[in-house]
């Protein structure tokens, strides 16, 4: 059953992107042309914005507890990245659509070259992606399910906080911590809150999956793509045993620069609509993984360590693929002039030559996806990152401390 599910995700259309694209459009992302069902999800989209203002008014009537403060702060946030991501990819759609329709077609032109060492290279990364995007779906929707089924897992597995709840020493969990214009502490009212934010946290899932994969997908496209032109760079005048002709290698040598020339417009193209959420992310992402961290060493509950421990596991394994993606394309981008060295540059002219020395030196760039304008994706920026956030998760645990100390 589960294999024919992931069957009806494929596209021909788009073999590289297709349950990636697929997962845009059934989450609204990608707009329908449809003007009914673009005002549909529009309104949703609207429905979690406003849940997530919500999340912020209800951090002021938490403030005084220190814990459920850094609970709702580290879920709010993370709920406003959402938010920007989506909001971005909305006002940024003719970008984005531009980048799928360049991955998509590109791809199927080298995936029906008939090359078999390039068709092993294409399989590869093909499968890698679909690999991650699974992954990444399952560990998501596990985080969901586990913050959902909380409140009704502590409800049936505690007596004494049904008895709490009861006698009204202690209020109802929350399922995401939000203010709602009603009493949530009654059962009515509970039970109309948690469908609410039952609500937001499946289709704020949804958002994040959507949006991440396709992203992370189109990231090993750039690596995969980078490493194809180092193959057909280095054939571009054949082989030793099956050389070609002038005119066929001044083709070839056309085509490598052209392939080139586009790889970097798109690349531009698609650090632009990526890099300012990435900014955001890398902030929030500090402030995240403290907060968890610090709540994993005070709270007693093995149930509420196990969830926070997820969260920080989710966390954490979004930003480094993010950062590990973007560091291989940085590596391939800096391994691909090597191709027309490889190539039989040397038995021929000197004006094919010297246009092999101009290929070298268009290829002679990097190229490093950023966020914003001051640091850029790679792994040595998410170990910065972890540095940080440890560093502040010492701070802050050495400020309780002094707190209760005194």
């Amino acid at each position: 059953m589960l294999g024919r599910l992931l069957k009806k995700l494929e596209s021909r259309t788009s073999p590289l992107l297709g349950p990636n694209v697929k997962a845009l459009k059934f989450w609204g992302l990608l707009l329908p042309e449809n003007v009914k069902m673009r005002y549909f999800y529009l309104c949703m989209h609207i429905l979690v914005t406003v849940f997530t203002a919500t999340e912020y008014v209800d951090i002021w009537f938490v403030k005084s507890d220190f814990n459920l403060l850094l609970n709702n702060l580290k879920i709010t946030m993370l709920a406003t990245v959402s938010v920007v991501k989506v909001t971005t990819f909305l006002c940024w759609q003719k970008k984005w659509k531009s980048i799928i329709e360049y991955v998509t077609r590109s791809d199927l032109v080298q995936r029906n070259d008939n090359n078999d060492l390039k068709n092993s290279i294409i399989d590869k990364y093909t499968k890698y992606c679909r690999k991650i995007t699974y992954f990444y779906w399952m560990l998501m929707y596990t985080t969901v399910v586990i913050v959902m089924t909380q409140p009704i897992y502590k409800f049936i597995s505690s007596p004494i906080y049904r008895e709490t709840v009861k006698n009204g020493t202690e209020s109802y969990m929350q399922v995401v911590s939000s203010w709602v214009p009603f009493d949530k502490n009654t059962v009515v009212g509970h039970i109309f809150a948690s469908i609410y934010q039952s609500y937001a946290a499946i289709y704020g899932g949804g958002w994040i999956t959507s949006f991440d994969t396709n992203a992370m997908v189109i990231m090993v496209f750039f690596k995969g793509e980078l490493e194809l032109l180092k193959l057909d760079c280095a054939e571009i005048f054949g082989t030793e045993s099956k050389p070609v002709s002038e005119d066929t290698a001044l083709v070839r040598l056309k085509s490598c620069h052209k392939r080139y020339v586009e790889l970097i417009k798109y690349a531009k193209m698609f650090d632009s609509v990526l890099s300012p959420i990435m900014l955001l992310y890398m902030f929030v992402c500090s402030v995240m993984l403290c907060a968890s961290a610090y709540q994993i060493t005070v709270e007693t509950s093995a149930m509420q360590r196990f969830l926070t421990t997820e969260y920080l596991i989710f966390g954490v394994a979004q930003l480094f693929i993010y950062c590990w993606h973007s560091n291989d394309v940085f590596y391939a981008s800096m391994d691909v002039m090597q191709g027309p060295y490889n190539s039989l540059w040397w038995n021929r002219g000197k004006s094919r030559q010297k246009e092999i020395q101009i290929l070298i030196g268009l290829l002679n760039r990097s190229i490093v996806f950023s966020a914003g304008p001051f640091t850029d994706l790679t792994v040595a920026t998410f170990i910065n990152i972890l540095k940080g956030a440890y560093s502040y998760y010492t701070l802050l645990r050495q400020s309780q401390e002094g707190a209760a100390t005194n």
